[in-house]
């Protein structure tokens, strides 16, 4: 299994031919999208998803309702490809099996009314892999690698720490990071050291970079 960090929240898995490329976004650079054989997209929100980006690619589709009918009003070519998923499925994509996480995201103000918003968690060979979207909702079983946000107008760094711990994957990659400087981001690596139990690694990686 190949993990690749891309811009913000995009994450690229490759095993046995299958190149999966989640939550491409305004930040992603474009090579995420090259020689993928699909696409899973967590929530509406464009640093999650990009049509433009999603027309690099002629991949298979797999999101939420909303973002289907949001790629129906911009960009019905795009989705043609979609396959509409609902919280609790179960699927095959590319031949990895895939279920479906949560259905809502995280509250960023009481006053905003709440997206929807749901998460993958893919097995990759012998290992779990798990993108929560915008979303701290656990998977309910155990995890080899999370994708675990860090930065967010929805997110305080105790929660990110709380809900890596929560998780208790024995690797954790950082994502959703565009919000905060290297300052910033690396004051979050120092609290994850801090934090976390032992057995319990938090990694950072640059866009282009493997875990």
């Amino acid at each position: 299994m190949r993990i690749t960090k891309f811009g913000h929240a995009c994450v690229r898995i490759e095993h046995d031919g299958a190149v999966v490329v989640l939550d491409p976004g305004v930040f992603t650079e474009a090579e995420a999208l090259d020689g993928a054989t699909a696409v899973l997209i967590t929530h509406e929100h464009a640093d999650h998803v990009h049509p433009d980006l999603l027309r690099r690619s002629d991949a298979p589709i797999w999101t939420i309702e909303a973002v289907a009918r949001l790629l129906r009003e911009q960009a019905p070519d795009v989705a043609e490809r979609v396959t509409v998923v609902r919280p609790g499925d179960r699927l095959d994509v590319s031949g990895l099996p895939v279920e479906v996480v949560g259905e809502k995201h995280a509250v960023i103000h009481p006053d905003y009314d709440r997206f929807d918003n749901s998460g993958y968690l893919l097995t990759v060979g012998a290992d779990a892999v798990y993108h929560p979207g915008d979303a701290l909702t656990a998977p309910g079983r155990a995890v080899d690698v999370l994708l675990s946000p860090v930065s967010a107008p929805w997110l305080k760094v105790s929660e990110a720490v709380d809900f890596v711990r929560e998780v208790g994957a024995p690797r954790s990659l950082g994502i959703h990071d565009r919000v905060y400087s290297d300052i910033g981001l690396d004051m979050v690596a120092s609290h994850m050291g801090n934090l976390l139990p032992e057995g319990q690694e938090f990694v950072r990686r640059q866009p282009g970079e493997d875990l």
